[in-house]
């Protein structure tokens, strides 16, 4: 079986990559850039510019399916996640459709059909709805986020002293390993015409996370909150700025003020160890 997998590089990618590969499969490995990330088996690199839907001609031929984890998730002043998360991923579909793939499988975010007003949300929800009328077989995966956002969002504040959330309301979140979603993925291959909302078996508030990591970096815990409109003021000043960092601002701001909670809950990967094994640099990627 011969896999399209766009993104193939990137945090969610790589691990994807690996366990296709592990699984026998041979994978046609599309991104901006190529890696060594050390890996063997059947696969060939290619290219990837989802803007272009020219440079996508001949991609997904004689494939069988094709995965997608293609997103804009860095601030950026010339591109938007209406470019790249939704026109891009939409090229990539219509290519595919026109090679004859017969599987379709989208990287969302959970409740990504809630939230107009967040591009880096919003953007999935259409190209969701592109893919569910296309014709062609396909799952949505709506992920509640990752072990390494959470980390890399909370340790900067850890090492200063201070971890500042959002509004008076507790939310939670059962965030996944990227190893751990792979696996369901692979595993699940054979599943069509479905929408799948899933996180990782633990589910932490994030005040309650914030205390795990202030632990796990041997630092007193404090924690703060900030009222909800600070961040209504950055989006405004980043917006008339033309910088990008709306968007970003947009997401962060939805998150942490949002139960990020899937209905399927999966994967061995401790949450709290990742905490512990990331602030003693132990930990994998």
């Amino acid at each position: 079986m011969k896999i399209v997998l766009a993104g193939a590089y990137g945090h969610l990618g790589s691990d994807i990559f690996r366990a296709l590969l592990e699984a026998g499969y041979e994978v046609v490995a599309a991104d901006v850039v190529e890696r060594d990330l050390g890996l063997k088996g059947n696969y060939t690199f290619k290219k990837l510019d989802v803007t272009h839907p020219e440079a996508l001609k001949g991609l997904c031929d004689g494939a069988d399916a094709v995965i997608t984890t293609v997103g804009l998730t860095k601030t950026s002043a010339t591109m938007t996640n209406y470019e790249i998360d939704y026109q891009g991923n939409l090229n990539l579909l219509r290519e595919a459709k026109a090679a004859g793939v017969r599987k379709f499988i989208y990287i969302s975010v959970l409740k990504a059909d809630m939230a107009p007003d967040v591009p880096m949300l919003h953007a999935k929800y259409l190209m969701e709805e592109e893919l569910k009328k296309s014709g062609i077989p396909y799952v949505i995966y709506r992920p509640t986020g990752y072990f390494y956002d959470i980390v890399h969002v909370f340790r900067p504040m850890v090492e200063k002293g201070t971890v500042t959330l959002l509004g008076k309301e507790q939310v939670s979140a059962n965030v996944i390993d990227t190893p751990d979603f792979a696996e369901y993925i692979v595993s699940h291959l054979g599943d069509q015409n479905m929408t799948v909302s899933i996180g990782g078996k633990e589910t932490y508030t994030y005040e309650e996370m914030a205390k795990i990591c202030f632990a796990a970096a041997g630092k007193e815990t404090c924690i703060k909150r900030a009222p909800v409109f600070l961040f209504d003021v950055l989006i405004f000043i980043n917006h008339l700025k033309k910088n990008g960092r709306d968007a970003i601002i947009r997401f962060s701001k939805w998150t942490l003020t949002e139960s990020m909670v899937g209905e399927v809950q999966y994967g061995s990967h401790s949450f709290a160890q990742y905490i512990e094994d990331s602030f003693q640099g132990k930990e994998g990627k």
